[in-house]
């Protein structure tokens, strides 16, 4: 009968583990180089987005223009402020993986067990391990007693491990049953976690792709600026200004081309988006990675946890007299319990009772939730003989347990001698050659297996008058109760979001470390793998990156075994190939391809603070269906950002169009507003707007259209609707309400332009027809196929609110005396306000013809892909007919 191991002789002394403790170092992971905070700060103001208004506004700082250089700076370093705010939570994915190591270790020094603190453990030292305990280094087993080790957090396996002597168990691991006497073979920088902790900190992610996509977009604004100065640099210089003046007025024109509020309204936008998916329980922890997920193209998801619930559970039950099914919640002690026949409802109680009996495992209430305590497989099966009304207390007092032969691995097996009774529990190959033959059993046993179920056979004997003296002398002559199929079930949502995923265009694959087998039945059951699934194991990979690439590069992919170097490489071959990849897991050892990947993807509840601390993303409530709403919005932004993009371009072309007429017209003609009126519209009354409209809900069908990372933020189509659209229709009534003004002040053409009031009062006017036509602008670019009218204000509740502020900030400009004296304009006459409400009317009937025109060009561009298709098909057909007759 196995007892419990003797502790070892002596173990190291005292001085010779302080000897070897001084020379190799403590036990704990390198600690790795911190960037400081101020340079992380730093980082949010000097980005090349960023730098793009540094520029301008030292250029305004130049051209004379102090204020306008003071307020850009002003907003440059308020939204670096915000930025730096919410990304305070940094990655320290390497750093929290010493919070896996214990502070406390039991160890043999000098004969003696004592407690020790883990940093100071040795290689060479004598380890005792319990249950509850974690592994405090890399050991060697030397001795173990029924042992059972949960690895899942370095190798994503689901179910605990059942090393014997001689093999080794690895820091951050947690023994949940059983007892060992182990040797430290590595520690701190040499186990097994610091190398996940060094893999994870040489990732060097690569910009996302809106920053990638903010990039060219700063290129193209300061090309065109740089451009739209040179011209009127030449324009100054033909007309006869002096070069110094030529010069400080073309860095003015320059500033103004530059759209000062969109810095401000892209974070913003992205902290909205944040904050929404935040409200779908899922917490992002980096602000691009809110645009990223509507790029993402391949998810690489892991299975356990992630997929499926981390929890075991009994489903099914063979016996020789019929079958049942178990349908319960996780843990809970109730189900629904289905026999056939009925009459086999007492063979599956008696089969749950010697299962129970032969577990270890229990399970509890914490906080209104059952949980599994000790090994999951054991604690399914207590929570089996809880659903099938089996009393365990009162069996243990009726049939008190006199002898155990605890499991090792080389039987596969374990038993109980209790109430005259050999109880038995393992797996089918080691209990079945023990047992009397039963008809069916063997199909049975192929049936549960080839479902993905992990089975394990019950059995029991009477014991007789002598109790047997050893394990195999117990687990001889039994007679098989049946067999128990359990499984880590799916979660609910899981198969729908898989489905969700496929129709936008994202490739599914799961990439984990459990079996083969056992992740494909998963794969089949969440709809991951169709009949022609590939299914590879790690080891099988190719070595060379074109033919790993070419074989992950698919749909119906299953990877199973996985290292962390292999999920690594795999993220990295993804991203390769063009893919923008994000990447599922829970584990340690999921931490350095959540790091590689564009989207790292961590659960909440299950997952380690190692894989939190990785992933950009964070699934509260560990659904993986919340991928999907993630996604949904990372689109809707990627798009509200398009929208606010035209709609603060479209206010450009109205804020240059004034510097244009004045180039052209030889100076002789003023300017209808001022580069201190840009910067009012750009950092003042478009903001609210354009943050508006970066708060726009996801549009109906938005995961039916292709991944983002196909479209440009700046496109044709964006230029097409604001400098060939809208903005010459704001721009033309700007300039109608400035000549407008002057024409009812009693100007005439010939006459000189007046200054002093009549300016004033026409530059108010051409201000006013700016602003009022951006309130129509607003509408308009709700969206880029609906007509303004037609879609519901109630979508949308920010937008009245940033209209009204709007508008009240337009009266505040006009009409407070030092801010209309600040901006050079005064309130525009009853003629020149008439004019300006044009703005409004005109904008709208401009978008709506230029939608009209669009969908009668679309359904054309349809119409001739079908009747080409329908000629290429009557082609076809001739030909096969000509072919039969011939």
């Amino acid at each position: 009968m196995a007892e419990p191991p003797a502790l070892p002789a002596a173990g190291l002394s005292s001085a010779e583990a302080a000897a070897r403790l001084a020379a190799g170092g403590a036990n704990v992971l390198p600690t790795p180089r911190r960037t400081p905070v101020w340079r992380r700060f730093v980082a949010e103001l000097v980005h090349f987005f960023a730098l793009l208004f540094w520029v301008a506004g030292a250029l305004a700082v130049i051209a004379g223009l102090p204020q306008l250089g003071i307020a850009v700076f002003v907003v440059v370093v308020l939204n670096g402020v915000f930025a730096f705010i919410q990304e305070q939570r940094a990655e320290h994915a390497a750093e929290r993986l010493r919070d896996l190591l214990p502070r406390r270790a039991t160890v043999v020094r000098d004969g003696v067990a004592v407690e020790v603190a883990a940093d100071e453990l040795v290689v060479g030292d004598l380890v005792v391990l319990a249950e509850g305990d974690r592994v405090s280094a890399d050991l060697r087993l030397d001795r173990v007693h029924a042992l059972a080790v949960d690895t899942s957090t370095l190798t994503g396996e689901s179910v605990p491990a059942h090393p014997s002597s001689g093999e080794q168990v690895f820091a951050g691991c947690f023994v949940v049953e059983g007892e060992a006497h182990a040797t430290v073979v590595a520690t701190g920088p040499g186990t097994r976690l610091a190398g996940i902790a060094r893999l994870t900190r040489s990732q060097r992610p690569a910009p996302s792709p809106l920053r990638a996509e903010l990039n060219r977009v700063s290129r193209i604004i300061a090309f065109v600026a740089v451009a739209v100065g040179v011209v009127f640099f030449g324009a100054a210089l033909l007309v006869g200004t002096p070069a110094s003046g030529g010069f400080l007025f073309a860095i003015g024109v320059t500033v103004a081309v530059v759209p000062c509020g969109l810095l401000p309204t892209v974070t913003l936008s992205l902290a909205m988006g944040a904050q929404r998916m935040a409200s779908r329980h899922a917490l992002v922890r980096h602000l691009e990675a809110v645009e990223t997920l509507g790029s993402t193209t391949f998810i690489c998801t892991d299975k356990t946890g992630t997929l499926t619930r981390n929890e075991m559970a009994a489903v099914e039950v063979w016996m020789p007299g019929g079958e049942a099914t178990i349908d319960g919640n996780g843990y809970e002690p109730s189900a629904v319990v289905g026999c056939t026949p009925l009459s086999c409802r007492s063979d599956l109680v008696e089969l749950a009772r010697v299962a129970a009996r032969c577990s270890n495992g229990r399970i509890a209430c914490h906080d209104g939730e059952w949980l599994a305590r000790g090994d999951p497989m054991e604690a399914a099966l207590h929570a089996l003989a809880r659903r099938v009304g089996v009393d365990e207390e009162a069996d243990a007092v009726e049939r008190p347990e006199t002898a155990r032969f605890p499991f090792d691995a080389r039987r596969r097996r374990m038993s109980v001698i209790a109430g005259g009774s050999v109880l038995v529990k393992g797996a089918p190959d080691a209990v079945l050659p023990c047992c009397d033959d039963v008809p069916g059993v063997h199909e049975a046993l192929h049936d549960l297996a080839r479902r993905g179920l992990r089975v394990l056979a019950i059995a029991s004997r009477p014991t007789g008058t002598a109790l047997p003296a050893s394990a195999a002398e117990a687990e001889e002559g039994l007679t098989l109760l049946g067999l128990v199929g359990l499984e880590d079930p799916p979660r609910r949502g899981a198969a729908e979001a898989i489905a969700a995923c496929r129709r936008s265009g994202i490739r599914v694959a799961m990439v984990t470390g459990d079996h083969p087998e056992t992740a494909r039945a998963i794969a089949d059951e969440v709809g991951l793998a169709g009949d022609d699934a590939t299914v590879v194991v790690g080891a099988e990979l190719p070595t060379d990156d074109d033919e790993l690439g070419e074989l992950i590069d698919r749909d119906d992919l299953v990877v199973a075994r996985v290292s962390p170097e292999d999920k690594l490489r795999i993220a990295t071959v993804l991203t390769g190939r063009g893919h923008v990849v994000a990447m599922t897991g829970d584990g340690v050892n999921d931490a350095p391809a959540l790091r590689e990947a564009a989207i790292g993807v961590a659960m909440g509840r299950s997952g380690t603070d190692v894989a939190r601390e990785a992933a950009d993303l964070v699934l509260l409530e560990d659904d993986f269906a919340t991928i999907v709403a993630a996604i949904e919005q990372g689109r809707s932004t990627f798009a509200n950002i398009r929208r606010f993009l035209t709609y603060h371009l479209t206010d450009n072309v109205a804020e240059l169009a004034p510097f244009v007429v004045w180039a052209l017209s030889g100076t002789t003609i003023p300017l209808a507003i001022g580069v201190l009126q840009v910067l009012a519209l750009d950092i003042g009354t478009d903001v609210l707007p354009a943050l508006a409209l970066g708060a726009e809900p996801p549009a109906p069908r938005v995961l039916d259209q292709p991944p983002t990372n196909r479209l440009h933020l700046l496109d044709r189509s964006v230029f097409v609707r604001a400098f060939g659209v809208l903005g010459p229709v704001e721009a033309l009534v700007e300039l109608a309400a400035f000549m407008t003004t002057f024409l009812a002040l009693g100007w005439r053409p010939g006459d000189d332009f007046p200054d002093g009031a009549p300016l004033l009062a026409a530059s108010g006017a051409a201000f006013t027809a700016v602003v009022l036509g951006q309130v129509a602008n607003a509408f308009a670019c709700r969206s880029t196929t609906a007509f303004a009218w037609r879609l519901p204000l109630g979508r949308n509740r920010l937008l009245p609110f940033a209209i009204a502020t709007e508008l009240a900030m337009l009266v505040a400009f006009l009409f407070i005396g030092p801010l209309a004296r600040l901006l050079e304009q005064a309130p525009p006459t009853a003629v020149g306000l008439l004019v300006a409400l044009l703005a409004m009317p005109a904008v709208l009937v401009a978008d709506t013809v230029q939608k009209a025109a669009k969908r009668v060009r679309d359904r054309g561009r349809s119409a001739r892909t079908c009747f080409t298709r329908s000629s290429s098909a009557r082609r076809d057909r001739g030909e096969l007919a000509g072919r039969a007759r011939g």
